[in-house]
C-alpha cells in the first residue's frame, strides 16, 4: 500500500516583497478528533484543520520542517508531503511521493523539506488516503499578475477549498473498496472545512465578503468527488487554472475535479444581499447515504444582513462584454495567456506513449499493468545507477524520457462512467485534445491535471525537468488500485551535471530509518 502524501496548494498572497527569500514554516502531523460536519471522528491534521496555511513569495526558498507524531492506529502513520503542482527543479527529491521521490517519514521523526519555488506562482495541491483523513493544507505564492487590474481583492478570504469528507478511516475505506471494488462514499463535502451530512446538525454555512470585484481561488481537494462550481445571479471570468495564467473567459459555471484548481474575477455588481455559491457533488453513482445538493457556502455582499440566501440558482441577465451568453466552460475553450502553443507544434512528437488503462475489479491497471511502488525510491534507484526500463522492476511501470524531447501522451479512457483526473508531477503540459473539442496545438489549455473521460485526451509536454516523476489518477482509491506510472526522465543528467539532483543527508536517511520500523507502521 501506499503511505501517504498530502495535497498543499499554491495561490498568491496579499503580502508582497522585491525580495525573495529564505522562508521557514514547522508543522506538526498528528492526530484530533475534529467535526467539520459535526460528526466526531478521529483524523490527522498538518498544524490545523482543514489544514495549514503557507504564504510565501515568487523566488523564495522553502524550509519546511514536518514533524511525524501520528499513533491512531486505524490509520497510517508514516507520512509525506507532495507539493502538488511545483516542478521541483533540481529538487526531485523534494516532490514528496512515497517510494517515487522519498521513503515516508517513520512516526516520532521529522524531515525539513527545502525547495526553491522559482518563478512559479498560482494555484497548487495534493493527495492520498491520509489525504481523505484531513491531512491536507494550502501553499500561497504571491507573483505579480499580469491580471492584477482585473480584480481588488486577492488574499485568504478568496480561497475556497472543496472536499469530499468521510466518517470513517480510510484505511478501512481501502479495505472494504479492495474487497467489493466499489469506490467509498463520502458522508458529506466540505466547503472552506465545513459542510452538513444527512441527518446531521445545522453547521453554519462558510461565508465570502465581498466590497467590489474579487478573485477567487477555487481547489478540489477530494479524495473522489468532483464539483460543479457556480453562483447564483452571477457570472465570472476565468483567469487560471493549475496555475497558468489563462485568457479571461467569461462563463457561468464549471466542473472542477480532484486537484484541479481555477481562479475566478467576480464581480460584486449585483443587488447587495446574500447569494448561495453553489458547488454541489458529481459523484458517478446514486447514493442515499450523501446529499450531493448540499455542499454550498455564502456569498455576502457589504451590508447585507446575517442570513441565509433566497436566490435562485439560475443566473440573472447579465451583459457580457463579447455580448454573448455564458455557460458552462468546456476545458477546450481555455487559451493559455502567456507563451501559448504545444511543444513542437503541430509537428509529430518525438516520443509518444499510448496509455490504456482499465480496472479489473478491485485494481486497476495501464497497458494491462498494475502500479506498485518498489522497495527502494525510484529517485533512490536512479542516483545509484538505474538509467534503462530494464532497471526497474515491471510493476513500477516506468517510461525512460530523453532530456528534451517532445512527448506526448495518449490517455485512453475506460468505459465505467467515471472520469479520472490524471496529474503530471514535475510538469505542467499542454491539453492538445480535450476530452471533447477539437485537436488544436495553436493556443490549448495548460496545466498539471486533466479530466480523462472515456473517449481519451491527447496531451504534450517537453521533457526538459530531469527527475522521476509519477502521472496518476488523483481519484485516491484509483491510485492506491495502481492507476499510476512513472517517468524516469534523464536518468543520466540527474546524477552528474547542471540537472544533477541535490540530495541531502537528512533525505538518505529516510529509507533506513523507515526500513527500521515494525511491519505494522509500514
Amino acid at each position: 500500500m501506499f503511505p501517504l502524501f498530502i495535497l498543499w496548494r499554491t495561490v498568491n498572497s496579499k503580502f508582497s516583497s522585491p525580495l525573495a527569500a529564505d522562508a521557514n514554516f514547522e508543522f506538526t502531523v498528528t492526530n484530533a478528533i475534529v467535526a467539520p460536519d459535526g460528526f466526531s471522528r478521529s483524523a490527522i491534521q498538518a498544524g490545523t484543520f482543514p489544514g495549514a496555511h503557507i504564504v510565501a513569495m515568487k523566488g523564495d526558498t522553502l524550509h519546511i520542517n514536518v514533524t511525524n507524531t501520528l499513533s491512531d492506529p486505524t490509520m497510517r502513520r508514516s507520512t509525506s508531503i507532495h507539493w502538488h503542482g511545483l516542478f521541483q527543479d533540481r529538487t526531485a527529491s523534494e516532490d514528496g511521493p512515497a517510494f517515487v521521490n522519498q521513503c515516508p517519514i517513520a512516526p516520532g521523526s521529522f524531515y525539513q523539506y527545502n525547495f526553491p519555488v522559482g518563478n512559479q506562482t498560482g494555484t497548487y495541491c495534493h493527495l492520498s488516503t491520509q489525504y481523505a483523513d484531513g491531512e491536507r493544507g494550502t501553499l500561497v505564492i504571491y507573483p505579480d499578475d499580469p491580471q492584477k487590474n482585473l480584480w481588488d481583492v486577492d488574499d485568504a478570504s478568496t480561497v475556497i477549498t472543496l472536499a469530499d469528507w468521510y466518517h470513517t478511516p480510510a484505511e478501512q475505506l481501502m479495505a472494504q473498496f479492495k474487497a467489493d471494488g466499489h469506490e467509498p462514499v463520502p458522508a458529506s463535502g466540505l466547503f472552506n472545512g465545513v459542510g452538513r451530512y444527512n441527518g446531521g446538525p445545522a453547521i453554519p454555512w462558510s461565508v465570502i465578503n465581498v466590497v467590489a470585484g474579487k478573485r477567487l481561488r477555487i481547489i478540489n481537494i477530494s479524495a473522489f468527488a468532483a464539483y460543479t462550481f457556480s453562483v447564483d445571479g452571477h457570472v465570472f471570468d476565468v483567469i487560471e487554472t493549475d496555475g497558468i495564467a489563462t485568457v479571461p473567459l467569461t462563463v457561468s459555471s464549471f466542473v472542477i475535479h480532484a486537484a484541479q484548481r481555477y481562479s475566478v474575477v467576480l464581480n460584486a455588481n449585483q443587488a447587495p444581499q446574500n447569494y448561495w455559491i453553489r458547488t454541489p457533488m458529481l459523484l458517478t453513482f446514486m447514493s442515499n447515504t450523501v446529499d450531493k445538493q448540499n455542499v454550498k457556502g455564502i456569498l455576502r455582499y457589504a451590508g447585507a444582513p446575517i442570513a441565509d440566501p433566497v436566490t435562485s440558482a439560475l443566473v440573472s441577465p447579465v451583459a457580457l462584454k463579447n455580448g454573448g451568453s455564458a455557460g458552462m466552460l468546456q476545458e477546450f475553450q481555455l487559451a493559455t495567456l502567456i507563451n501559448p502553443g504545444a511543444p513542437g507544434g503541430s509537428a509529430p512528437a518525438d516520443h509518444v506513449i499510448d496509455l490504456d488503462f482499465d480496472a479489473v475489479s478491485p485494481i486497476w491497471e495501464i497497458n494491462g499493468i498494475v502500479y506498485t511502488p518498489p522497495d527502494l525510491p525510484t529517485l533512490l534507484k536512479v542516483i545509484n545507477g538505474a538509467t534503462v526500463a530494464s532497471d526497474f522492476n515491471v510493476s513500477e511501470h516506468t517510461f525512460i524520457l530523453a532530456q528534451n524531447e517532445v512527448v506526448e501522451l495518449r490517455i485512453h479512457g475506460a468505459d465505467h462512467g467515471i472520469t479520472h483526473p490524471f496529474h503530471l508531477h514535475g510538469h505542467a503540459f499542454d491539453v492538445v485534445q480535450s476530452a471533447s473539442g477539437p485537436v488544436n496545438y495553436v493556443n490549448p489549455p495548460r496545466r498539471d491535471v486533466v479530466a480523462v473521460e472515456q473517449g481519451g485526451v491527447i496531451i504534450r509536454f517537453r521533457a526538459d525537468n530531469p527527475g522521476p516523476w509519477f502521472l496518476h489518477c488523483h481519484i485516491d482509491w484509483h491510485l492506491e488500485a495502481g492507476l499510476a506510472v512513472v517517468f524516469a526522465e534523464a536518468p543520466a543528467a540527474q546524477r552528474q551535471g547542471p540537472a544533477a539532483q541535490i540530495i541531502s543527508p537528512q533525505w538518505l536517511n529516510l529509507c533506513p530509518a523507515y526500513d527500521a520500523l515494525p511491519a505494522d507502521l509500514q
